[in-house]
């Protein structure tokens, strides 16, 4: 298991961080301002990151836990533990997705993670394409066009379990939800 701090948070890795009150900071130093514009600020048990850009940050991938409604270019500031960070890099299988349909959201986490329970972990680029897939579902019906079925929501759930639990393309789960095997 890796150790992450102030020296190394930065490089390729993956971390949630909790969306703070701008306040947070207000007392602190600043510890170092990115070209791009964010300011971190450094503690013993981690790291605020005052930013409005979230996502993939260089060779990181740093997702933003809202409170609110939260809007792209707006600035928010963001801490995490330095126990959140953990390994990543472009061809491990290190992320798993997990989709609140109640909600209509998908998301991705890593496998270090404690909610982590044996999902199917995919590396990052197969994971954003996969997570495309799953939007359509939670947010189209087009998908399901001439897919011939009773229950909408019974065929919705089982696409995106498939989705979200195999590695069959799209297209073939069409095919197989059409023919009714799955």
């Amino acid at each position: 298991m890796n150790s992450f701090t102030k020296f190394n948070f930065h490089k390729h890795t993956f971390c949630l961080f909790q969306q703070v009150e701008d306040t947070a900071v207000a007392d602190l130093k600043l510890g170092y301002k990115s070209a791009s514009g964010s300011a971190y600020y450094f503690t013993e048990l981690g790291v605020y990151r005052k930013s409005n850009h979230w996502g993939r940050a260089a060779n990181c991938r740093w997702r933003l836990i809202t409170n609110a409604d939260y809007k792209n270019q707006t600035e928010i500031v963001g801490f995490a533990h330095w126990t959140d960070f953990y390994p990543n890099n472009e061809t491990e299988k290190f992320f798993f997705i997990t989709i609140d349909e109640t909600k209509n959201e998908v998301h991705f986490n890593h496998k270090n993670h404690s909610d982590y329970a044996n999902q199917m972990l995919r590396n990052a680029s197969d994971t954003a394409k996969r997570i495309k897939e799953i939007k359509i579902v939670l947010q189209d019906t087009s998908w399901s066009k001439y897919l011939i079925f009773d229950d909408f929501e019974e065929i919705k759930r089982k696409m995106l379990t498939e989705l979200s639990n195999t590695n069959e393309s799209f297209v073939n789960l069409k095919k197989i939800l059409q023919h009714g095997k799955k």
